[in-house]
């Protein structure tokens, strides 16, 4: 079995596994970042999101092999103390309400902000549009989002 480097978080990291092996798995229980959430395991409900590149990807879906020699930013790498205006934005707005879903609405509200700054409630919807929060939070999400924007005071 190859060993593959990652880099996590900034943090340089070598995994022996199958390449194969979901990175969500990898994240999870080899490097024990558990902030990623494992919601279906086909990619649908957007728990496992997490950045590659600097783009949102599902991580259940995203091979060991495949994120080899990328970037990759889970929501523990977000910022070390929640002061990314993400973070802070879903705390004022009370976000979550399991919270369960919440680390990849967090990385894709994060990856949107971060190619557009300037949001229209139709580029937040098409943005979630395939996250499922089975509480029902959106209208809470779509107001944190906006506020992460700058466009809630």
């Amino acid at each position: 079995m190859p060993a593959y480097q990652l880099t996590v978080n900034g943090r340089a990291r070598t995994v022996d596994a199958d390449a194969d092996t979901p990175l969500l798995w990898v994240l999870r229980d080899t490097l024990g970042l558990t902030g990623t959430k494992f919601g279906c395991g086909q990619g649908v409900c957007g728990a496992c999101t997490i950045h590659l590149d600097g783009q949102a990807v599902r991580s259940c879906q995203t091979s060991l092999k495949e994120a080899a020699g990328h970037a990759i930013v889970t929501v523990e790498g977000l910022s070390k103390d929640g002061s990314h205006s993400v973070q802070k934005a879903w705390i004022t707005e009370d976000v979550a309400q399991c919270g369960y879903c919440q680390p990849g609405m967090i990385m894709t509200a994060a990856a949107l902000l971060k190619h557009k700054a300037h949001l229209s409630d139709h580029d937040i919807d098409e943005a979630f549009a395939d996250h499922i929060c089975r509480c029902g939070t959106y209208p809470r999400i779509r107001k944190a989002v906006k506020r992460a924007a700058g466009g809630v005071k």
